[in-house]
């Protein structure tokens, strides 16, 4: 009898393994997450990107090889890869922050690309942004540098239902920066806390006599 508790254990472990492999390889198309999906015929595996054409390569090149490495060195069982763009990339974390990571290894000083990643954020409706880039930013000391937009949660169910977190590591000539990227994203309505204005209590008292 199989244990359902190591079967889903070591698909979740292989999958972190696939994911780190892919993080590392596919930074520059917006990598973001992957899926993994047993079937009857094999295994599903859905890659979510921004730029789901530098993973797919030239007449389906990179896509093939990519296939190849998931069959012989992750030992998947007849892997089929699917693509899929990030519906919006502004409110995904792990994209903000490779896009950041990107702007200063392009010579961006690293508070405006920080001010830039918080603007688009806040510009695609999350409710709060937290950006962070920590390493040796202006000196010989390590520092961090934090910019804050909106309301942003550390504690509570909101973490797990809203809250979007991911870290990015970029070597530079000073040494490894460190950039966090945290996104609340939009929720339901009953999520968002206001406080009625003297004149609504009013009027909604009128309306309950």
């Amino acid at each position: 009898m199989v244990d359902i508790k190591a079967h889903f254990l070591g698909l979740n472990l292989l999958r972190v393994k696939i994911d780190e492999y892919l993080a590392r390889n596919f930074m520059r198309a917006g990598y973001s997450r992957v899926e993994l999906i047993k079937t009857p015929l094999g295994t599903r595996v859905i890659i979510y990107a921004d730029r789901p054409a530098l993973i797919i390569g030239r007449r389906g090149q990179t896509i093939r090889q990519l296939t190849e490495v998931l069959e012989k060195y992750f030992k998947l069982e007849n892997p089929q890869v699917t693509v899929t763009q990030v519906e919006n990339p502004d409110l995904d974390a792990r994209i903000v922050a490779t896009r950041t990571a990107l702007a200063i290894e392009r010579g961006y000083h690293f508070r405006r690309a920080a001010f830039v990643a918080l603007r688009r954020i806040m510009a695609a409706g999350a409710v709060g942004a937290e950006v962070v880039i920590s390493g040796k930013l202006t000196s010989e000391r390590a520092r961090y540098e934090k910019l804050k937009a909106g309301k942003v949660y550390k504690t509570g169910h909101h973490i797990e239902r809203l809250v979007d977190r991911a870290v990015i590591h970029l070597l530079r000539k000073p040494g490894i920066y460190g950039i966090e990227v945290v996104i609340v994203k939009p929720g339901e309505p009953d999520d968002i806390v206001r406080i009625k204005e003297a004149g609504e209590l009013t009027q909604a008292g009128g309306e309950a006599a």
